[in-house]
């Protein structure tokens, strides 16, 4: 938290504290004012306690006001460096080994828990610490004994009874975490596989057990719930007896009404400040939990080592020179052992203009030389040098707008067709976007939707071939001086991906290229080809002569032109 923060959180707590000492000080002058005017004194008398009234009730809304409006706003900024810190962490080459709803639940979720550990949490606990003291304070300078009792009702309440909450919420959180998952499963099952449990009459029984689980969740809850209102109960009851305790004691010592009267009024609403805690320590129990998952996303160890003092950025055109690369792919955990590398000697040569293919296996290290070659993984030697200097010298933004183009499974926005464009070109004018449609060959389609159609989260409005050529034109309208395309036809039908690697060959003739595919039709019109198998190269040259070769790369010639037939 850096100072101007501390300051901002020094003003909510001081605003809270006042807010809450103003209600002390309402209700210790109404309690005076009320029995002394009893008595009937003369209104002279009486002047002070009457201002002190007003005063205490106008002040306590005007701190009030003060203490929201700064509370939420150390809140809200301190959300907002968590969120902002957390996206840093995502982007490459920070990767960590977060994905799916469980990220979605760190990005949303426990950034939240931020904003409640300060308003829920850390103010409420001060600004009653120093209500607390304060009500002690003024037990003290009537009658010493009384403040004892307010003591320990007020430890009983406000300290004892929320690190007893906050036990009772880790456990059950422990058993009502996995439960929720289990209805998240089950309610996910319903909703993308309905089709499929209504073909096969299984959908009762799916529907029987989503609502077995909701049940199960439900009674969990329910007596997580008595627990938090057991809680509730135990704190009122606390004030309650300490209340009536510092009464006992006051008649017992002679004090006369104004003072029994002033003692017990502040007793009870000492307590006001004190009795939100229980709830404060249940929250902590999941706010800790929260910030526990957000510290693993922000240690996540880089992928890349970023050069402490980066060189400039090469000129087009570029040479890239692989050679002999070795990747290693780090273990899942610190007690195995790194197996194979994933590649293992690769060499290359990309000179402007060339167009190489690579192909081979799943598993074969294609994806990871590319990965390799936008530094979002670290070699364990060789070098990749780009006009000559180590792409290990150079920025990782640098790199990636070097060497960049249509990864393997490309994300659609919800948003326009036109935004979706212009996120590889925010300044791109329309020209420019119909060039990269036109190259792309989605015109056709582009003028039947219209530029301004919205498409749906991650292309669920476009087919699959609409959404790789619509990943092409954003490609090209970025415009790599060397574009790399990482399986651009992968789970596409024959026909659309043959359609697609034609227009894609042809788009980028001249243009500095390195594809990865599975697909061999085609590719006797690149320069180069190269047969990864296992992270080693096994075969490389000109496709006519591969299929003259005996080898991996001819029986999968052979094995697709049977296919074909």
């Amino acid at each position: 938290m850096n100072r101007r923060m501390g300051t901002r959180l020094f003003w909510a707590v001081l605003a809270g504290a006042a807010a809450d000492l103003a209600g002390l000080g309402l209700i210790a002058a109404a309690a005076w004012l009320i029995t002394r005017a009893a008595e009937q004194p003369p209104l002279a008398a009486l002047s002070v306690a009457i201002v002190a009234t007003r005063a205490f009730a106008t002040g306590k809304g005007v701190f009030r006001y003060a203490e929201r409006l700064t509370g939420h706003d150390v809140a809200l900024r301190a959300q907002a460096g968590t969120r902002e810190s957390l996206y840093e962490a995502l982007i490459p080459p920070q990767r960590p080994r977060h994905g799916g709803a469980d990220l979605l639940s760190r990005m949303v979720d426990d950034t939240d828990a931020v904003q409640d550990l300060l308003v829920r949490c850390l103010l409420p606990a001060a600004a009653a610490a120093i209500a607390g003291l304060a009500a002690v304070v003024i037990g003290l300078t009537i009658l010493p004994v009384s403040a004892l009792v307010l003591v320990a009702g007020l430890v009983l309440a406000g300290v004892l009874l929320p690190m007893g909450t906050a036990a009772a919420a880790r456990r059950w959180s422990a058993r009502i975490a996995p439960a929720r998952a289990a209805l998240a499963g089950r309610v996910a099952d319903l909703v993308h596989g309905s089709a499929d449990l209504a073909a096969y009459g299984a959908d009762d029984e799916a529907l029987a057990r989503a609502q077995a689980a909701g049940e199960a969740l439900a009674g969990l809850e329910r007596r997580q719930a008595r627990v938090h209102a057991a809680a509730l109960a135990g704190g009122t009851l606390v004030q309650g007896l300490t209340v009536a305790g510092v009464v006992l004691l006051a008649q017992g010592a002679g004090a006369d009404s104004v003072g029994t009267a002033v003692l017990a009024l502040t007793s009870l609403v000492a307590f006001e400040p004190v009795l939100p805690l229980a709830a404060a320590g249940e929250r902590m129990a999941g706010i800790t939990a929260a910030l526990r998952r957000l510290r693993e996303v922000r240690a996540s160890a880089p992928a890349v080592t970023e050069p402490a003092a980066p060189g400039p950025r090469p000129e087009a055109p570029l040479t890239v020179e692989i050679d002999d690369l070795v990747v290693r792919h780090p273990a899942p955990s610190h007690e195995e052992r790194a197996g194979r590398p994933a590649l293992d000697g690769v060499s290359l040569r990309l000179t402007p203009g060339r167009r190489v293919a690579i192909v081979g296996p799943s598993g074969a290290g294609k994806s990871t030389l590319l990965a390799a070659l936008m530094r979002l993984v670290e070699p364990e030697s060789g070098r990749v040098r780009v006009n000559g200097v180590d792409l290990r010298d150079l920025d990782g933004d640098d790199v990636r707008a070097l060497m960049t183009g249509l990864t393997q499974d490309p994300y659609i926005f919800r948003a326009s067709l036109r935004d979706n464009l212009r996120l590889a070109g925010p300044g791109a004018d329309d020209e420019a976007l119909r060039r990269a449609v036109r190259d792309a060959r989605l015109e056709e389609w582009v003028e039947r939707t219209g530029w301004d159609a919205e498409l749906g989260e991650d292309g669920r409005t476009v087919s699959g071939g609409q959404l790789q050529r619509l990943a092409l034109a954003r490609a090209l309208l970025y415009d790599p001086p060397v574009l790399l395309l990482d399986e651009p036809a992968e789970a596409l039908d024959e026909e659309t991906a043959d359609r697609l690697m034609g227009d894609l060959l042809d788009v980028t003739r001249d243009r500095t290229t390195l594809l990865v595919t599975h697909r061999l039709k085609g590719l006797e019109l690149v320069d180069e080809v190269i047969v990864l198998e296992e992270g080693r190269v096994v075969q490389r040259g000109h496709h006519d002569e591969l299929v003259s070769t005996p080898g991996y790369y001819r029986d999968l010639w052979e094995s697709e032109v049977l296919t074909r037939r």
